[in-house]
């Protein structure tokens, strides 16, 4: 990624320039495509830890969240128990919601028995967008869906093997977060920057 001119970059209507951190993720996460299977977990977590909240609450946990959760290994997730659990309720590092931490290491255990089946997650999630980055048209705030047609499959299927905490919406923004939809909006500097890989 090129140097940037602060005054002059222009950048998705929904980034808050007072925010560096938040710029920092802009600029250079979201919208990446993700094929590690690793991220694709740590943003399923974040994102189902977000619901109902805003996602920069979320994006200030995140260090706290890694280390809370092994750095986000679903192996390792897969097998927290009930003190486990119970010790992450305490954590005032992350989002102390029982039902969100429950589904979490449910959710691990899941998504492992998806790896198995597809033998990657990656190969499994991307096979929602016919294995390409849907590229959307987006100008204004306004412009930006809550949802489509593929995070509506996606969550019908999560749901389906039994994930907690997947509903349509958070999988339209774990979509737009890891790149299998490109968001950026037109004029952004990353939407360029993204397509060209």
């Amino acid at each position: 990624m090129s140097p940037i001119n602060q005054k002059t970059v222009i950048r998705c209507p929904w980034v808050d320039l007072s925010k560096p951190d938040y710029v920092a993720y802009h600029d250079k996460e979201w919208g990446v495509p993700v094929f590690d299977d690793r991220i694709i977990f740590e943003f399923l977590t974040l994102e189902a830890a977000q619901a109902g909240l805003s996602w920069y609450t979320v994006l200030r946990k995140r260090e706290a969240y890694r280390k809370a959760y092994e750095n986000f290994d679903p192996k390792k997730v897969a097998q927290f128990d009930e003190t486990r659990i119970e010790a992450l309720i305490q954590d005032a590092g992350i989002i102390r919601n029982r039902l969100k931490i429950q589904a979490s290491v449910n959710n691990a255990r899941r998504f492992l028995e998806v790896q198995k089946e597809f033998s990657s997650f990656s190969t499994y999630i991307w096979g929602f967008v016919g294995n390409r980055p849907k590229l959307n048209r987006i100008k204004n705030l306004s412009d930006y869906p809550a949802t489509s047609p593929e995070s509506d499959a996606l969550s019908r299927d999560l749901k389906k093997r039994g994930f907690k905490f997947m509903g349509s919406t958070i999988c339209y923004a774990h979509m737009q977060a890891t790149g299998l939809v490109n968001d950026h909006a037109i004029g952004c500097f990353r939407r360029k920057e993204i397509i060209e890989g």
